[in-house]
């Protein structure tokens, strides 16, 4: 049920989740970019982590598995990041 609620609250703002996950994703690589290695790193990669699950979940809910597929991927990479950022990993 609490699944439910949340696809629909998704689905019906997609178009705005979606933007602000993209709208997140310029702003962490454009971070990287200006900073290069002084960026917070950890941040970017908690922040890039976010969007792509923000834009996982919605590609799983229009049923687009290229973009599905692209986005669990950033997931997995962003948990890696995050964990070497964060010194978890060496």
């Amino acid at each position: 049920m609490p699944t439910t609620l949340i696809n629909a609250f998704v689905l019906k703002n997609i178009k705005f989740i979606e933007l602000l996950a993209v709208v997140m994703r310029i702003g962490s690589f454009s971070i990287v970019s200006w900073l290069g290695p002084h960026s917070p790193f950890l941040f970017v990669w908690i922040v890039n982590t976010v969007d792509a699950i923000f834009l996982s979940w919605c590609a799983i809910l229009k049923k687009d598995m290229a973009y599905t597929l692209l986005n669990v991927f950033w997931v997995i990479i962003g948990a890696i990041g995050i964990a070497r950022a964060s010194g978890l990993l060496g």
